[in-house]
Parts: C-alpha cells; sequence; structure tokens
C-alpha cells in the first residue's frame, strides 16, 4: 500500500514538472507581448510584468503594409481549411481502395509508397518547388494546398480503420446492386466520420504549423502565411527592438489552433485507436 502511494505521489510530481515546464514559458511570453519595450530590455526576469500594457498589440493590428497580421492569419485559415476539406475526400477515397477493393498489387503498392513516406520531406523540396513553379502556383494558396493532399500516414489511418468494418456491410449492398462508389458514399463514409475528423485535424495543424515550405515558395507579404510572416517579423521587430510586438504576434498565430484544440480535444483522444471501426 505504502508503495502505492509513492508510486501515486511520484506520478503527480512527475506530471507537474513536465506541465510546468511547458506552461510557464507560455506564460512568459503572453506576459512578454503586454511589456513595454524599456522593461523587456532593462528589467530582470519577471513571470509577469510590471506595468501591463496593450501597446504592442495596438501596433500589430495597426501595421497593415510591413506586417499584416491578420491578412497572415486569413490566409492561413484559408489554406489549412482547404487544405484538410480536400485531404478528407483524397484520403477516404484512397483508403476505400486499399482496404476494400481487390486488385493486383495492391498491398504491394501500399506498403512501398509508405515505405518511401518515411523518408524526409526536406529531400524532395528542390523537384516539389520546381513542378510549383512550372504550373505557376508560386506565392499562390495552391502551393501549400496541393502538395500533401495524399499523405500516406493518414491513409494508413484511414485503411486500417476502414479493416475494422466487416465485409458484410460491402456484401449486402452488392446484392442489393450497388456500385463501388454507392458502398463507398452510402454505407462506408458514415461509418468512417470519426477517423476522417482526426485526419482533417491532423492535416489543418500541420497545414498552419507548416514552416520551412511557405517561407521558400512565398515573396509576397500580402499572400504569405502566418508561419511564413512571423519569420519576416524577426526582420521587423528582432535585434530587441519590439520584443513585445513579436511575441504579440505569435500569440494571435496560435489562437486559432489553441481554440480547434479545445474544441475537438475529444478527436485527438479518439485517434489512439486505429481499430475502432465496427467489428463483426
Amino acid at each position: 500500500m505504502k508503495t502505492a502511494k509513492v508510486s501515486k505521489y511520484l506520478a503527480y510530481l512527475f506530471l507537474i514538472t513536465v506541465s510546468a515546464i511547458w506552461i510557464i514559458p507560455m506564460i512568459f511570453g503572453i506576459a512578454t507581448s503586454f511589456r513595454s519595450q524599456a522593461e523587456v530590455v532593462n528589467v530582470g526576469f519577471r513571470l509577469l510584468p510590471v506595468n501591463w500594457i496593450v501597446d504592442n498589440y495596438m501596433a500589430i493590428l495597426d501595421n497593415t503594409s510591413t506586417a499584416p497580421i491578420l491578412r497572415w492569419i486569413w490566409n492561413s485559415i484559408f489554406i489549412a481549411t482547404t487544405h484538410t476539406l480536400l485531404v478528407i475526400v483524397v484520403i477516404s477515397i484512397t483508403g476505400y481502395g486499399y482496404s476494400r477493393m481487390n486488385f493486383k498489387g495492391r498491398d504491394v503498392l501500399f506498403f512501398t509508397l509508405l515505405g518511401i513516406s518515411f523518408f524526409p520531406n526536406v529531400v524532395n523540396i528542390i523537384p516539389s518547388y520546381r513542378i510549383i513553379d512550372i504550373l505557376g502556383w508560386v506565392n499562390t494558396p495552391w502551393a501549400m494546398i496541393v502538395p500533401g493532399l495524399a499523405g500516406m500516414g493518414n491513409i494508413f489511418l484511414v485503411r486500417q480503420f476502414m479493416k475494422g468494418i466487416p465485409i458484410e456491410l460491402d456484401e449486402s449492398a452488392r446484392v442489393d446492386g450497388a456500385s463501388n462508389f454507392r458502398i463507398y458514399f452510402s454505407v462506408i463514409l458514415p461509418l468512417i466520420k470519426p477517423v476522417l475528423i482526426v485526419a482533417g485535424l491532423f492535416s489543418f495543424i500541420g497545414s498552419w504549423n507548416d514552416f520551412l515550405w511557405p517561407v521558400i515558395v512565398y515573396t509576397d507579404v500580402q499572400k504569405m502565411p502566418v508561419t511564413a510572416g512571423l519569420l519576416l517579423l524577426q526582420d521587423i521587430y528582432g535585434n530587441y527592438r519590439l520584443i513585445g510586438q513579436l511575441m504579440g504576434s505569435a500569440i494571435l498565430a496560435i489562437i486559432p489552433t489553441m481554440l480547434l484544440f479545445l474544441f475537438a480535444q475529444k478527436y485527438f483522444v479518439s485517434a489512439i485507436n486505429l481499430n475502432s471501426g465496427i467489428k463483426g
């Protein structure tokens, strides 16, 4: 009994420590966005500001030319939302093909593509940029929306979920004269909504947080997503001149994904179970 209590207290101590490591820098970053520049430079470490000000946020919102943060956030919302919707369409159809349809070389093709997906994305940057440039998509949302639509990680997630759905449902639909598309749309699609929501959430956050690729394909300030814009802000607000505005911009940039997580956290938890489809 005593050993169990000690283990329980150690677990609590570990969780509190890990939470503090994550929360304290977050609180300090938010507090810094409410500090004056003089306090940032001259005052030593303080978790909370001596004087709370909103001047940094007012300056951020007033700057619509060199650092249009609200425009960047809107660009990211449009890109991430469109990318996510298209991902759901692509992976649901592809997952259906790999899990429910029988064709020669199906499993070999799937596992070959899955193996290739383990290569770092950085090795594809040059050919990917060349393709985007040929298509005329540089400085357009399509440069971020189209690449990655058929991510093998999401396809694997959907495929595994579909394998938990009894094949007898497909056979019953075929007896009634349903085609493959009808089976996909009317039978399978309603049953895989949970895994599609999870994949959609991962895709949205991945698109929102993508950093290297948007920095490469965007040079127009007004068309940048927020991650590329934040890098630009390091040149505008860097060198310890306007750190409060830099932190304020970063805080504004994470608000949409924080809200998304708060409203959809139960779906993130459900992502742990890959075989939560209907069992026979």
